[in-house]
Formats: structure tokens, sequence, C-alpha cells
């Protein structure tokens, strides 16, 4: 199957980027970022930042807007068959460099798993001008860690979103 990214969540105000791989299947189908109920990306979003859950997609962009948090994903096409990322083929990574010239105030980006990380790594390079985060997946097919541990890894979002200044 082919895939697509989709466009980033970002505004202005948007502090840091969190990175996933590329969406899986069920997001694709949905068009929502993280759109498997069983993944934990909204859940901990809500739960971090002590707001009530929503399953609208609107209110789960607001809260990332309301946070300073922009999301994308690290490819911009793939072929795969399935939602792992160990499927991945022949990808494609999305283009930081426009993105980081609109966006400079950016300077923390958060991937979202280590096949986020270093896609990023293999495509884009590391440089000086970011500081660098690697999260537990919230994908279901890591289960390495519970929600309450994933919780707690992806505590330092919030962390530098209050040492940051814009």
């Amino acid at each position: 199957m082919i895939s697509y990214s989709f466009p980033p969540i970002i505004d202005n105000f948007a502090k840091i980027l969190i990175l996933g791989t590329m969406p899986g299947k069920k997001s694709l189908e949905k068009q929502e970022y993280y759109g498997y109920k069983h993944n934990a990306f909204w859940k901990i979003m809500f739960k971090l930042f002590e707001k009530q859950y929503s399953d609208d997609y609107k209110n789960k962009i607001q809260l990332l807007n309301d946070c300073n948090i922009a999301i994308w994903d690290t490819l911009q096409f793939c072929e795969r068959n399935g939602s792992l990322d160990s499927a991945i083929k022949n990808e494609i990574p999305n283009n930081f460099n426009e993105l980081f010239l609109k966006f400079p105030q950016i300077k923390h980006l958060f991937f979202n798993g280590k096949s986020s990380f270093n896609y990023f790594k293999k495509y884009i390079g590391l440089n000086q001008n970011f500081i660098y985060h690697t999260l537990p997946s919230s994908s279901p097919a890591y289960a390495g860690l519970n929600f309450e541990s994933k919780l707690n890894y992806w505590a330092i979002i919030k962390t530098v979103l209050n040492e940051t200044p814009m």
C-alpha cells in the first residue's frame, strides 16, 4: 500500500514539534493523526495537560494549538503493508528545511518512537540548532511500557514548554 503523510498541524505559536513516522492504516482511513483508537497519543496529550479527553478531532487539534505543540511525520511517502514501521519501504522524508525556515521558533523536536528519530537522522541529519528527544512510541505495537509509564516519559514535553520562551 502506498502511504502519504498529512500536512503538519502547526501555527505561529508552536514551540515544539512532535514527529511520528508515518500515519498508520486506520489514521489514513480517518484522515486524522493518531486515528487508531488504541494509540495512546491523544490520551497522553489530554492527560498531560489535564484536559477532559475528547474524541472530536477538532478538539484534539485545538488542544495542540492551545499548548503550542505542532505535529508532523518524518516521512512524506512510503510503501507499507499494514501499519508497522518495520514494514516501511521506499520511503521519502518530509521537507523540513522549508518547515524550519517558516517556523524558526521551534527548537525542540520530540520523536514518537525510535523509528521516527532514526529516519530523521538518516535523511535530515542532526545539528546543534535543535534539541532532540526520543520518546517511547504511543503505538499499541510498543507494548514494552504501560500507559502510565509512557505518560511519565512524555511529561518532559510539559517541562520543556514551561521552560521555552517564545
